[in-house]
């Protein structure tokens, strides 16, 4: 039998008390009051953090070196959508997934990904049809139908989509949803089809809307997209309808801090404690019925230790009665995994980077701090280089070249021109590019730009940086998405990277998470698939009637 004394924190009663929390092969067998009142001397013990929706690919770290560093900062559990590798490795890569985090204490909560390919304007690396969906589903360790990308499909009753909903409806499973900017009739319509969750809200009016439709909310802030400032007032008034999300979080920033720094910072706006710890550690559990302890006798031993709940610094984190880190140090060993991909890799040529002429009579992509969408630029076209029929960047107008090099197939490059990078030298690139992951560059020179993807052709994938002679790369072999080495060593050498792209002009806060949301054609308003420069709004590539 073990037991811990502390301030417990009942969040159903909206009590806290000093107690003694007894547990014993796993679950709490008693929860025993001391004291009616708090000892504000003793530490907080409240249920574990939940990041509800996650796509660990993103975190460049296979599943259980995620949990390695998450656990440090009392996440006790996850939803996963793995619909990056699926992309590339379709059911094996789910299956990969699951798998590798049955390794761990951790507890992933996989989904079946709705959406592989995303769209059909894109080369990915396989599919999952409904027959596929519907099977995964079936499985007990797949919890949910993940995010609904395709809510044009929604809204104009593809046939296809609504037998997933459907068999995840049968099988009494969450659908979760995926759409930015939907409001109205459209909104309803998406929602009256059985989707419960959307992630994608950037503003509050947006949220407002679909949460009186009785759609929850999660409130997004990851390593690139961060929704928390426009969505945070709802949590006093919304609270059971809410949830905190990363979405994408890249090793460096999860070295810093993970749900835990979402709850410090809705105290610190005024939010009530027990509003926020509602949002973080219960409503995941209920929405999703995750096999996660919510500090009542009889449930797993799940939880954390806090020194308080107004900055919420991990003390302790445990799931099923093991200690899985301890005052900021991770109790996790680093656990081999193997490697599994799908590339087909080529070497390239300064040639095959070139635009022509022709291309000035298109957009240009207009990169966003902190957000997924883009903007639809048209520049003046004094701005452009011109020579000899060719089209070259031009950084003292912020213009850069931008190209999707398909991983799975040779095929002709695609390009076109980008803003607010801001690069005045070099090239940075990369194979992980929403969603199906094929390679993404940007740059200032075709030399640079051809060989920092070149360097990731010698890898089957990763992430690179060059400036003429100056060059780096962090290979990523399994699904080009993700290391097997320690968490805290790709961290290290992620941050590296991360340094030297800032140091070519670049002022983006997440330089590489960005440039992996510029092929993202699900997200308006412009981007740059591998088939060509891609319109949002009207789902169609710029030229086409």
């Amino acid at each position: 039998m073990n037991r811990i004394q502390g301030n417990i924190v009942d969040i159903p009663a909206r009590r806290i008390f000093f107690g003694e929390l007894e547990f014993d092969q796993g679950r709490i067998s008693s929860i025993r009051p001391l004291s009616d009142q708090e000892n504000t001397a003793a530490p907080y013990i409240c249920p574990g953090f939940i990041d509800a929706h996650v796509h660990i690919e993103s975190s460049l770290l296979v599943p259980v070196s995620f949990a390695r560093l998450a656990v440090v900062h009392g996440t006790v559990a996850t939803i996963s959508d793995p619909h990056e590798i699926a992309n590339v490795c379709g059911l094996e890569g789910v299956l990969y997934m699951v798998e590798n985090g049955q390794r761990s204490p951790m507890k992933f909560h996989f989904g079946a990904p709705s959406c592989v390919p995303a769209t059909v304007f894109e080369t990915a690396g396989d599919q999952l049809d409904a027959q596929a969906v519907e099977q995964l589903l079936q499985r007990d360790d797949i919890y949910y139908l993940s995010e609904m990308m395709n809510f044009p499909g929604v809204l104009h009753g593809d046939e296809e989509v609504y037998k997933k909903i459907a068999a995840a409806q049968k099988l009494g499973k969450p659908v979760d949803g995926h759409a930015p900017g939907l409001t109205g009739e459209d909104a309803r319509r998406y929602i009256a089809a059985g989707i419960s969750t959307d992630h994608e809200c950037f503003t509050e009016a947006e949220a407002r809307g679909k949460l009186a439709l009785g759609m929850k909310i999660l409130v997004r802030e990851g390593s690139a997209a961060r929704n928390f400032d426009a969505l945070v007032p709802l949590l006093e008034t919304h609270a059971d309808q809410m949830m905190f999300c990363t979405d994408d979080k890249h090793p460096d920033s999860l070295l810093l801090g993970h749900i835990n720094l979402l709850c410090a910072r809705a105290v610190a706006y005024g939010i009530d404690p027990f509003h926020v710890l509602q949002v973080a550690c219960i409503n995941p559990v209920q929405h999703y019925q995750m096999n996660v302890g919510l500090l009542q006798p009889g449930d797993p031993a799940d939880f954390v230790v806090l020194d308080d709940l107004v900055h919420f610094e991990v003390l302790q984190t445990w799931i099923d009665g093991v200690c899985c880190a301890e005052n900021g140090r991770s109790l996790l060993p680093h656990v081999e995994s193997e490697i599994i991909n799908n590339f087909q890799g080529r070497y390239l040529s300064p040639a095959d980077f070139r635009l022509p002429v022709s291309v000035r009579s298109l957009p240009v992509i207009g990169a966003l701090e902190s957000q997924l969408i883009t903007e639809k630029i048209m520049p003046d076209q004094t701005d452009f280089i011109e020579s000899h029929g060719q089209l070259f960047s031009n950084p003292a107008k912020d213009l850069l070249k931008c190209f999707v090099v398909n991983r799975y197939q040779h095929a002709p490059v695609a390009g076109c021109f980008i803003r607010h990078f801001n690069l005045t030298r070099g090239a940075i690139a990369s194979s992980v590019a929403h969603d199906s992951h094929n390679i993404i560059v940007v740059g200032v020179g075709e030399e640079d730009i051809c060989r920092a993807v070149n360097l990731l052709m010698e890898t089957r994938g990763g992430i690179s940086c060059v400036a003429g002679e100056e060059e780096a790369v962090l290979p990523l072999p399994v699904g080009g998405l993700m290391s097997t080495a320690d968490g805290y060593a790709v961290a290290a050498e992620y941050s590296r990277l991360d340094a030297m792209a800032k140091s070519l002009g670049t002022r983006l806060q997440a330089p590489f998470m960005t440039l992996s949301f510029m092929a993202l054609l699900v997200i308006p308003h412009i981007k740059l698939s591998d088939k060509g420069l891609f319109d949002g709004d009207h789902f169609r590539f710029f030229g086409q009637p």
